[in-house]
């Protein structure tokens, strides 16, 4: 499970396939190539990822410059997204999918790393500011909303000797990982509520778990 949760998400001839209009986009926001991989910055790849393997839906059609597949999350139909422009520039990616679905900010749920939390902790809003993530910030900027549902999975505080790019670049330990891995399943069953207007169920659930 782990090496599934932190590498590419998978898939087979038999995946499964959503069938009608995309209701919401899920994006999972990181740095792509093998460089990155398990990496805190790609927390948002990580629980992206584990959506798709309990869908049995591959990401990996390149689509509005990013990778994506189409799953039914929640018995929803959803289209998954991970982009693929590096994370500064996540909103051109969400842009372009956004507007080609018509699916607005408030059923575009992002997925994202957060070094306020704890390694093992999420944290569910339905808006707000880009707290200083530069992924985020750049879709609030591109869309000119803040109204993204969001999954917030901690990576940890950034100790004060370190650099912060070097934090966010660097790999969990291997506790860590162990704690990531209950997060990002959190975050798993927390979309599949909040693809079903139960947002605040999901913050009552998972919210500083």
């Amino acid at each position: 499970m782990w090496k599934k949760l932190f590498g590419k998400a998978g898939g087979n001839a038999a995946a499964s396939q959503a069938a009608g209009p995309v209701e919401y986009i899920v994006a999972g926001l990181g740095n792509p190539g093998s460089k990155y991989e398990g990496t805190r910055h790609n927390a948002g790849f990580m629980a992206l990822d584990a959506i798709a393997e309990k869908a049995n839906a591959p990401v990996d059609r390149l689509k509005f410059k990013g990778l994506t597949g189409r799953a039914t999350v929640g018995g929803k139909s959803v289209l998954l997204l991970k982009p693929s422009t590096f994370m500064n520039l996540s909103g051109e990616s969400l842009r372009e999918a956004m507007a080609f679905y018509h699916v607005p900010p408030e059923k575009t749920i992002l997925l994202f790393d957060d070094i306020s939390l704890l390694p093992g902790k999420i944290r569910i809003r339905s808006k707000g500011s880009a707290g200083g993530h530069n992924g985020v910030k750049n879709i609030i900027y591109l869309s000119g909303k803040d109204t993204f549902p969001r999954v917030k999975l901690g990576v940890g505080y950034k100790p004060p000797e370190w650099d912060l790019a070097d934090w966010v670049l660097g790999r969990f330990s291997e506790e860590d990982q162990k704690r990531m891995e209950e997060a990002v399943q959190n975050a798993v069953s927390a979309v599949e509520l909040m693809v079903n207007g139960k947002i605040q169920e999901a913050m009552n659930l998972y919210n500083g778990k």
